[in-house]
């Protein structure tokens, strides 16, 4: 049976640019950055936050993969767009975070706002990824 998530791929316009925003706005570690030769300098690159070091967020480019030149132009509309889908990040204080975010520069497009299972707010990536950041509401369980 499956286990677990180790790796969750998000495509990125710049390579470099993700690892710097990663990194220094949102203090995720790089866990893996190879350039293999062999491969057409292909370049592998992954981050995470530090208090998950088992997942690793990989940083690819969208015409790092065989596809026509069109399809690899689709996908970086979508994502340019927003519309590539994005990660939730769990935090202890939304409202703290955003305020954080936003003095480091970070695109704020949702602050944060009370939902019926917790508080919530939404960023973009330079490469135009919207993310969410969640402070999950304490929930009851009735067995």
């Amino acid at each position: 049976m499956l286990k677990a998530i180790t790796h969750v791929n998000v495509w990125v316009r710049d390579q470099d640019e993700a690892r710097e925003f990663y990194t220094q706005k949102l203090g995720f570690e790089v866990r893996e950055d190879v350039t293999v030769a062999e491969m057409g300098n292909f370049r592998w690159l992954t981050v995470g936050p530090p208090s998950q070091p088992e997942l690793q967020m990989i940083l690819m480019q969208p015409d790092a993969f065989p596809a026509s030149a069109d399809t690899i132009a689709e996908l970086q509309d979508v994502v340019a767009k927003g519309a590539g889908g994005g990660v939730i990040f769990e935090v202890e204080d939304c409202r703290a975070t955003y305020e954080e975010l936003k003095a480091k520069g970070v695109e704020i497009v949702q602050e944060p706002t009370e939902q019926f299972y917790g508080i919530d707010a939404a960023f973009r990536d330079p490469s135009g990824n919207q993310h969410r950041f969640t402070q999950m509401a304490e929930v009851q369980q009735t067995t």
